[in-house]
């Protein structure tokens, strides 16, 4: 390991990081960060040596010593008990950085520790945190007391005192500054994506058929539980709906609801539980399907979305995601999360997705849905290969209007 490199040095702190896959689009959101940026700084990146909800340890990987990945790219893994604040002034006072990027809100060994660490050793460069959307009212409602309590005691601390808040969209930045007050300081730049795209497939789109895909944990966070009871409320429709399931399980009890909803379902209407997908394999993965289907509580940048656009698959999501307009463009649907007759939200927050989207009754004591997803769930299965494959050039479109951005890069070095 060059400890003397002329570059300026970053040490970062991240709860699961590469060769790991299972924790989402944040952990693969910040290794094409470190691929961008690892020619203008040299990483320094502390993290466990095992991926998200594993115990064993990643196999011939050394822990406990720096890993030189690539260049500019040093990685020190972690066993889980030898975290603690005596290894971080260790590993602190040893590379000496210029600057401290960290990854995430609420994790005591990965974002707090580091943050009082730091503090403590005296450290007086800039120090970045990247909150992943975790600061939106969305997220915060889930395990609410705890998280608000934590926000009080981080304000009363000055935990986040001279800290610079990463954040990738312009809901994100008021998110912050609700949850932390107006004062805080907050720099946008958005995720980076992978350098190179895939090549385009196409895949065939018979009418009365869709394969549907969503590539994120199993959590109320990601709305599951409301995508298949939209399914659910469906009932007969003509044409056969397959829709997969890939993700970590997060909440087993969760998950457990989800099951039920899925046992009520028809026969053509088929959900599959199908593990967790490598990360390297996600774009690959999305060519086997027609669209991405992810009606998430909430996003800060939503890298899943990105991967499809890039992919050349359309998505059907919430608008509680930065990506709008989507259906202008023919790349997809934004829809909310509330039926029309409600009050939406309250205070900016939108609701238990147990009560979301719930089907209205009309006049004649029939169920109805006015917020759109089932007519375009239905619309997809109806849709025929020609218009289909416009959605896909208006998803691929998408996608490279985003990359081919070129102040996507300096916008993350002004960062530091």
């Amino acid at each position: 390991m060059n400890t003397k490199s002329p570059k300026q040095k970053i040490i970062a702190f991240i709860d699961w990081y590469l060769p790991g896959y299972k924790a989402g689009g944040g952990q693969r959101a910040f290794a094409n960060m470190v691929n961008y940026l690892r020619d203008t700084f040299d990483f320094y990146i502390i993290t466990r040596n095992t991926d998200f909800l594993d115990t064993t340890p990643y196999e011939g990987i050394k822990s406990e010593m720096w890993t030189e990945r690539s260049e500019g790219e040093y990685i020190y893994y972690i066993p889980e008990n030898l975290v603690g604040k005596k290894l971080y002034k260790q590993l602190i006072k040893e590379i000496q950085p210029d600057y401290a990027y960290i990854n995430g809100v609420y994790s005591w060994k990965f974002s707090i520790l580091p943050l009082f660490t730091l503090k403590q050793f005296g450290f007086d460069g800039k120090k970045v945190l990247g909150t992943y959307g975790m600061l939106a009212s969305t997220a915060i409602n889930i395990k609410k007391r705890k998280k608000q309590l934590f926000i009080q005691l981080s304000k009363i601390s000055g935990l986040y005192k001279n800290v610079l808040f990463h954040t990738t969209s312009e809901k994100e930045t008021k998110d912050v500054k609700n949850a932390l007050g107006g004062k805080v300081k907050v720099k946008m730049a958005p995720h980076l994506p992978v350098k190179e795209l895939p090549k385009l497939k196409s895949i065939k789109k018979n009418t009365g058929e869709v394969k549907l895909i969503s590539i994120a944990r199993i959590s109320p966070e990601k709305n599951t539980l409301f995508a298949l009871e939209k399914l659910l409320e469906l009932g007969n429709i003509k044409g056969d709906i397959n829709y997969d399931l890939y993700g970590p399980i997060y909440d087993k009890a969760y998950w457990a609801e989800c099951q039920q909803v899925i046992k009520q379902l028809p026969d053509n209407i088929k959900v599959n539980y199908k593990g967790v997908v490598d990360g390297n394999q996600v774009l690959e993965l999305f060519t086997q399907y027609h669209a991405l289907f992810m009606p998430t509580r909430g996003e800060n940048f939503g890298y899943v979305i990105l991967e499809s656009f890039m992919a050349g698959r359309l998505v059907l999501i919430s608008d509680q995601t930065p990506w709008r307009g989507l259906q202008e463009e023919k790349c997809g649907w934004d829809l909310g999360l509330v039926n029309s007759g409600d009050q939406g939200t309250e205070n900016g927050e939108v609701r238990d997705e147990r009560r979301e989207g719930r089907l209205k009754t009309d006049n004649k004591g029939q169920k109805t849905d006015d917020t759109g997803w089932n007519s375009v769930l239905g619309t997809l299965v109806k849709m025929q290969q020609e218009e289909f494959d416009v959605y896909c050039r208006g998803a691929r479109k998408r996608a490279v209007n985003f990359i081919n951005d070129p102040e996507l890069k300096e916008e993350n070095i002004r960062l530091f």
